[in-house]
Formats: structure tokens, sequence, C-alpha cells
């Protein structure tokens, strides 16, 4: 499995970590042991999950901050879920070129969400991707 296969079931884990408040360990187990694959997507998928848990309040508020007026709690729960997958590899995964975080982003946006989702992720990635690291709280 590639890395842009890998990063779409990163996206689906959180989105349904966001969702479905149960047993989160069970989640993520049965979400790993559903795939085939191999020891590297696996490492990325948990990296994925566990920087954008440990870091949620600073991604958040970077999303805040240029979403330009919409709070997180109206925004729909794919784009959430792409946009803190993308700001954790931009702000976080030096092994992923900004670009290729944005790119892969609004593919997944236009795919699960709409066209304007599409749209409306890049330009929030792009606003990040100018902010070398995460912000202090």
């Amino acid at each position: 499995m590639g890395r842009r296969a890998s990063r779409e079931i990163a996206m689906k884990l959180l989105y349904q970590l966001e969702i479905q408040k149960g047993d989160r360990e069970e989640q993520i187990r049965t979400a790993l042991e559903g795939n085939s694959l191999t020891r590297n997507d696996r490492e990325y998928i948990m990296d994925i999950i566990e920087g954008v848990t440990a870091n949620l309040p600073k991604i958040d508020k970077l999303i805040e901050t240029y979403s330009k007026g919409w709070k997180i709690n109206r925004l729909s729960k794919v784009d959430l879920s792409i946009l803190r997958l993308s700001i954790y590899e931009i702000c976080c995964r030096n092994d992923i070129p900004s670009i290729v975080s944005i790119n892969e982003a609004v593919e997944l946006a236009k795919k699960y969400s709409s066209e304007e989702s599409g749209a409306f992720v890049n330009g929030i990635l792009g606003s990040v991707s100018k902010t070398p690291t995460l912000p202090d709280l």
C-alpha cells in the first residue's frame, strides 16, 4: 500500500474517532486490522493519529485562525479530519513536503466532501504552510 492509501485510512480513522466516542483503542485496532498494511503504513497511520491527538488544541487553533470566522464546531467533520491530518504533516513531518500534504488534502476533500471543500482546504493549508511549526498555547 502506498502513502496516499495510508493517508486516506488515517483521515477516515480521524473522522471515525471524531464521530464515535467509543473505545478509541478498539477503533484503531479494527481499522488497522481491516486493511492490508505494511509496517511502514502502520507506523505512518499511528504517527498521524497520535500526533494529531497530542497536538489537537494547537492544530485546531491554526484552523480557526486561518478559516476566517469559521469555528471548529461549524466545519464539516470530514473537512476537519482532513485539515487536522494535513496540518500535522505540514508542521511536524519533515519527510513530507508541504505541497504534497496540501495537494493530497485537496484531493481527499474533493473525493469525500465537495468541490468547494477542496478550495476551502487549499486556502487554509496554503496559509498554514507559511507557519513553520505549531503555535505554542
